[in-house]
């Protein structure tokens, strides 16, 4: 790994937008976007040694430790096409796994140089979450406000019954922000204190969205290693 290597953590909570607006900023960036979840599949299907020891966790039902996934992503930054700098995705999602990725960062001389946050309240977080429904016949997904279909509760697709899925519930989605949120928040807090957090609101459009997230990156001096992230609005 360089000890050029520009990290940036994206951070959202669930529904959020992350997921849209990781591989756009890491295209405009520059950047090689690493999903979390894509690094262990790969990992797996490759058959790695780190691969192999997260398989086992997995096969039992258990969580990966974070020093096994720490590890893995260490792996990860050092191939050459991560040598222009990363975006994670995913990672950390606890301030025990923040500190963990700063301590393993520091000892390769690199550093989380911003974090990015796209921050959404609670309450439109459950919205969007609980807006998806999906048809009977072939699972076509339609969201009831962003993506409606054209008749209520009929897939434009083939005409079948939409419903939803017991996850996708308003009290049961409310419910897993409820447990997911507070560990969140700590993240967040973490890289606010570090100084590198950048916070924008995410409630505005994806195009604006990302307008936002790429002028206070690059307001920060996201072309020089040696510079820090504005302080967030949060």
């Amino acid at each position: 790994m360089s000890t050029q290597s520009k990290v940036l953590v994206l951070l959202g909570a669930p529904g959020a937008g992350k997921g849209t607006q990781a591989p756009i900023l890491a295209e405009r960036l520059g950047l090689l976007h690493l999903a979390t979840g894509d690094m262990f599949r790969a990992a797996v299907r490759d058959a790695t040694p780190l691969g192999v020891l997260a398989k086992g966790y997995m096969d039992r039902g258990e969580l990966v430790p974070d020093e096994l996934t720490i590890r893995m992503l260490l792996d990860r930054l050092r191939r050459p096409d991560a040598e222009g700098g990363v975006i994670l995705d995913g990672f950390p999602r606890t301030v025990g796994q923040a500190r963990a990725l700063d301590a393993a960062l520091a000892a390769e001389g690199v550093r989380v140089e911003r974090a990015p946050y796209i921050e959404v309240p609670q309450g439109e977080l459950v919205r969007r979450l609980s807006g998806r429904w999906i048809c009977r016949a072939n699972s076509h997904p339609f969201h009831d406000q962003l993506n409606p279909p054209r008749v209520a509760g009929v897939c434009d697709e083939d005409g079948s019954d939409l419903y939803q899925r017991q996850d996708d519930r308003a009290d049961v989605v409310q419910a897993r922000l409820d447990a997911q949120l507070p560990p969140f928040r700590e993240v967040v807090d973490h890289y606010r204190a570090a100084g590198v957090l950048i916070a924008v609101d995410g409630t505005k459009s994806i195009d604006l969205v990302t307008k936002e997230l790429l002028a206070a990156l690059l307001a920060s001096g996201d072309g020089d290693p040696s510079a820090h992230g504005t302080p967030d609005r949060a």
